[in-house]
């Protein structure tokens, strides 16, 4: 009889996590789901009791703020000790907050290299003691379509995302003699409650150029990731833009930066006239003789 796999998600109550969370389980995992919010944990929890293959399955949730340091280690000691250790590991956990660069606090930079980047290295370091020790296991990184081209209104959600692909990079070529496996996910726009939020203060320029690749279900961006670690893929691309960004650079990055400078010109150009509109009571009622 094989032994019982274990996955740790981080962000596992919700999105992209609790897509992948479904689809482990299906195939008798033991999830153990890594959030800050513990009513959402709760719920996301009894979701996925009722998926379970297996009456001996277990799905563990931790409580946790992966900024935080110290929680995030406490919560990876917990895991380990009530499962054991990890077959994946596998960094959901995000926030995005775009604005445009001048008018984002210095605090939303801050927090996102905390959530996005330092909360996915606090995860890896912890774990990876564990991993090394079985000589198994991989490490599933979730990066973004935006680390792989710097995009208008995310000065501070696309560094600290490429960041994480900088990590993922250097990870693979230590890890790679050790048995051990390092994949890095770069999702287009996906329907999470995390773009809900990121739409609330999106600039109009930021919604036309990520218009430019489809927006995926958290389903599909699931099903995708889970083909990419069954074949053992260190970069999965959901989706033909993602794909030839990352396979073709030297082609593709270029003419999408000239075709996002139009589309930020022809909307500032509109912006211009509206405000010329504007000022000249075009469209207001005491404009009307």
């Amino acid at each position: 009889m094989s032994a019982v796999r274990h996955a740790i998600i981080t962000g596992g109550s919700s999105g992209i996590g609790l897509a992948l969370a479904r689809r482990l389980v299906a195939r008798s995992y033991n999830v153990s789901l890594i959030a800050r919010g513990n009513d959402r944990l709760v719920t996301s929890a009894a979701e996925l009791s009722h998926l379970t293959v297996r009456p001996d399955q277990v799905i563990d949730i931790h409580c946790a703020d992966v900024s935080n340091r110290g929680q995030a280690e406490d919560a990876v000691a917990r895991a380990l000790s009530r499962l054991g250790a990890p077959d994946l590991l596998i960094t959901s956990a995000g926030v995005a907050v775009p604005r445009y660069f001048g008018e984002t606090p210095i605090a939303e930079f801050e927090q996102a290299m905390a959530v996005n980047y330092f909360g996915t290295l606090y995860l890896v370091r912890s774990v990876l003691p564990a991993m090394r020790a079985r000589e198994a296991g991989r490490i599933v990184l979730i990066s973004s379509g935006a680390a792989l081209m710097g995009i208008f209104g995310y000065g501070s959600y696309g560094p600290s995302k490429f960041a994480v692909r900088g990590l993922a990079e250097t990870m693979r070529a230590e890890l790679k003699n050790m048995k051990l496996g390092v994949s890095v996910v770069y999702p287009p726009d996906t329907e999470t409650p995390m773009l809900d939020a990121e739409n609330i203060t999106k600039p109009e320029e930021t919604k036309l150029i990520t218009g430019l690749a489809k927006t995926w279900t958290a389903d599909a961006v699931a099903s995708c990731i889970i083909r990419g670690i069954d074949r053992g893929k260190f970069s999965i691309t959901p989706g033909v833009t993602i794909g030839l960004m990352h396979r073709f650079p030297g082609i593709i990055i270029p003419l999408l930066r000239w075709y996002a400078d139009r589309l930020v010109a022809g909307a500032n150009q509109n912006r211009v006239k509206a405000e010329v509109g504007g000022r000249n009571g075009i469209g207001s009622p005491s404009a009307v003789n």
